[in-house]
């Protein structure tokens, strides 16, 4: 018997033709693209519009530099996925989709630069600030490099998960949502198109790419019902100009002289990028596709010190999302393209432009979609039995939106919490003080909190209590539940987790003598049923 006829043949590099483009790329592309063009309006108008920097250094400068972090960013992706296809034969090998991170968005403008502005009435040293904060997220990043791929090993995939599913619940869906509804008669059918076009696979008519129709039909209705202006285009046409990066370094000098008052928010948002890169690591693969952990952490530390070189405060990262655009048919130039393109609309001005055409309720439909497949994942990629552990992750990052809330809301009003107190709050039926504690430090308490419970759902009593231990090291350094990284941060929640370790133990102990049986781990999916 010829056994070359009935075994398979092993494909090597020089066997495997992987396309440049398919059609999947296409669809994927406008999904990405649209995605990034949404943050980046995002963050133009709030360092227009809040930070107050002058809007000729914000078209001429942060955006041409974050044009060359994302097409560095996003090349550098396209060739991991190609390398990534010829190693294992595979042609649906799909790239890590990148840009502007977005919960740093929010940070670096309310937490870091906008406090500066108004305290010294200068938006250039809050804008030194932002790059300074940027460049330390990078440092910690690139150091996370090398520690990042341990933390993975010994972390539960539930507990990674959940925790993505926390940030792309309540920080990435939510939002959008809200928008959608605020214009629902725009919002909604483009939510319908992008649903059906991703989830089902349904061609559309004339096979259009689904992003592209969506848009299409989203700013149709958009002008037609009058939701747009004439006179803000010609306005915005104004704007237009070329603008060419370049480097920066007395801004991001000048910002670094003054470091210690960063350290609280950028040691605790670095930890907190690789820690997101770790999970959207660990959720492409569970979609089929490894990366190397360390690759992306490098690629993303080396981005955002670049990047304040260049003069943007914003750390690029990879995008949560990775599964959505696998499931939209994209491959491994979608997200080089997407790059490609946001990059030349930062480099010739046209944000503003394209802000006063596209109509916001079209574009943030895709937002809300990606929510809902990470959401699904987290739940479809583990065993069963670990599905409260996937909602005890997502827990402390539902806990940091709630809190974001009404901080907010207090804040429009012209007060805060500490500032009205507890007692007003409390009588209004909210428990602030314990959504703020349980939130600071969300992602990294998610990965702890559900780690936890993923060892109890087993039976591992001893390594829960490790976990509860680690819990109370990074509340007691203020990592975890706390506002600022200081010794002795949260001494009361460091006990609970050191009180919760000893129970997890004397429990442990007590059952010693009885057979260790281990939980049955049922490889099914969560959501199987």
């Amino acid at each position: 018997m010829n056994l070359s006829t009935i075994l398979p043949k092993t494909r090597t590099d020089a066997d495997v033709k992987v396309p440049w483009w398919t059609r999947g790329d296409t669809n994927a592309f406008f999904g990405l693209a649209f995605n990034i063009l949404v943050n980046v309006l995002t963050l133009t108008g709030l360092l227009i519009f809040v930070v107050k920097v002058p809007t000729g250094s914000v078209l001429g400068t942060v955006l041409p530099a974050l044009g060359i972090a994302l097409i560095v960013g996003n090349v550098y992706y396209t060739i991991l996925a190609r390398r990534l296809a010829r190693r294992e034969g595979r042609l649906d090998v799909t790239a890590l989709p990148y840009g502007p991170s977005v919960p740093h968005m929010f940070i670096v403008v309310f937490v870091i630069m906008l406090p500066i502005a108004l305290s010294t009435g200068d938006p250039v040293r809050a804008w030194e600030a932002g790059l300074a904060w940027a460049f330390v997220i990078g440092v910690i990043v690139l150091i996370g490099a090398f520690v990042g791929p341990v933390i993975r090993k010994i972390t539960p995939r539930a507990a990674l998960l959940g925790t993505l599913a926390g940030i792309s619940l309540s920080f990435i869906s939510m939002r959008p949502a809200a928008q959608i509804w605020e214009a629902a008669w725009i919002g909604l059918p483009v939510l319908g198109i992008i649903l059906v076009g991703f989830f089902t696979g349904l061609k559309l008519p004339g096979n259009i790419p689904v992003g592209l129709a969506a848009l299409l039909v989203g700013t149709a209705i958009g002008w037609i019902g009058g939701y747009m202006s004439v006179p803000d285009v010609t306005t915005a046409v104004g704007d237009i100009a070329l603008a060419v990066p370049t480097l920066n370094l007395d801004l991001l000098g000048a910002g670094l002289t003054n470091l210690a008052p960063l350290l609280a928010t950028a040691i605790p948002l670095g930890v907190y990028n690789f820690l997101e890169a770790m999970s959207n690591v660990e959720s492409a693969s569970a979609a089929g596709d490894s990366y190397s952990l360390r690759s992306v952490l490098i690629a993303d530390g080396a981005g955002a010190i670049v990047g304040s070189a260049l003069g943007s405060p914003f750390p690029p990262a990879v995008y949560i999302g990775h599964p959505g655009w696998k499931e939209a048919g994209g491959r491994t130039s979608y997200s080089m393209a997407s790059g490609l393109a946001i990059a030349l609309l930062c480099f010739l001005g046209l944000f503003g432009l394209l802000s006063a055409v596209l109509p916001l309720p079209a574009i943030v439909p895709i937002l809300l979609y990606i929510g809902l497949l990470i959401g699904a994942q987290a739940f479809q990629a583990v065993p069963r039995l670990h599905a409260a552990a996937v909602v005890a992750a997502i827990i402390p990052n539902l806990a940091a939106w709630g809190a974001g809330l009404i901080d907010n809301a207090l804040a429009a009003a012209g007060t805060s919490a500490a500032a009205l107190g507890e007692g007003p709050l409390t009588d209004a039926g909210l428990v602030y003080h314990g959504l703020h504690v349980l939130g600071q430090g969300a992602v990294l308490a998610g990965i702890v909190f559900g780690a936890i419970v993923t060892f109890i759902l087993e039976r591992q009593l001893y390594r829960a209590a490790i976990a509860a231990g680690a819990g109370a090291l990074l509340s007691w350094i203020g990592l975890l539940h706390s506002e600022e990284v200081q010794w002795a941060a949260n001494p009361q929640v460091a006990l609970g987790y050191l009180l919760l370790g000893a129970v997890l133990i004397g429990i442990a102990a007590l059952r010693r003598d009885e057979p260790v049986v281990a939980a049955p781990v049922d490889d099914e999916p969560a959501l199987a049923e």
